[in-house]
């Protein structure tokens, strides 16, 4: 529909999903968290995507939950609201296919969260990103407490959290916020980053996704156990022949992601 607050358009094998408030800033309000779970919903299957694009209509990536919509909310209306985000923001880290977030502009609150959600954060020269719930009385309820502080520690976490303040693109790549910072068109740049990765084995991507995440936070002989039961499984598949054949041969493999 033209009216819907979340665009998706196909680029080959990459699917782009834009954020379209741009009078309120890509704010995040409950037509946003349907229209996002569904188009999530939608890429879980669909095995022709290989890679998505998270990003913001305007001068926005998303600044934030929509104010005007939680003002009123009553406790257990605000526990619902921030239980639905999360759910929804858990859904798009969990997609098998990684998730690239080109972010524009204000990612500020829930927009700060929607990021982390995402596996490469990509800030471009106007990028701010900050959780700023403190000073509207509040905390960040779409996962921002959690993700914040498995990205950048629990010091920084905790100087972010508890100020308010806002960091740049540089402080963010810095701080393990964000993964680069861009100079120039960060949507072509992250358009880019998704073609490379679609370029690659595409059995090996989701599994190097999953095992990545599935293990940070355990011990380092656990995690290496899942490391060899996934190398083990990629040799069952045509993919790993064809990218060794192709090395040895000196070509581009031609992955079909079998």
């Amino acid at each position: 529909m033209s009216d819907s607050p979340l665009k998706v358009e196909r680029h080959e094998q990459t699917v782009v999903l834009t954020v379209s408030r741009p009078k309120a800033l890509n704010a995040l309000n409950p037509a946003v968290l349907d229209a996002l779970d569904q188009a999530i919903t939608d890429l879980s299957h669909d095995d022709t995507v290989r890679a998505v694009v998270l990003t913001g209509e305007g001068r926005a990536f998303v600044a934030g939950a929509d104010i005007s919509a939680m003002r009123s909310f009553s406790a257990i209306q605000a526990e619902t609201f921030a239980g639905r985000g999360q759910r929804v923001f858990d859904r798009l880290a969990a997609l098998p296919v990684p998730v690239i977030a080109a972010v524009n502009g204000f990612a500020l609150g829930g927009g700060c969260e929607l990021a982390m959600a995402c596996d490469i954060v990509l800030a471009g020269p106007k990028a701010l990103f900050g959780q700023p719930e403190v000073k509207l009385g509040v905390i960040p309820g779409f996962g921002g407490t959690q993700r914040l502080a498995r990205r950048v520690g629990l010091s920084v976490a905790l100087d972010l959290c508890l100020t308010g303040r806002n960091v740049g693109a540089d402080e963010a790549v810095s701080i393990g916020l964000a993964s680069r910072r861009v100079e120039g068109d960060v949507l072509q740049e992250a358009l880019a980053v998704a073609g490379t990765i679609a370029s690659m084995g595409p059995v090996a991507v989701r599994l190097c996704k999953r095992v990545l995440h599935e293990n940070v936070d355990v011990d380092l002989a656990t995690g290496q156990a899942a490391e060899r039961t996934a190398f083990g499984l990629c040799f069952a598949t045509q993919d790993q022949e064809e990218g060794m054949a192709a090395f040895l041969e000196k070509r581009r493999a031609d992955f079909t992601g079998s």
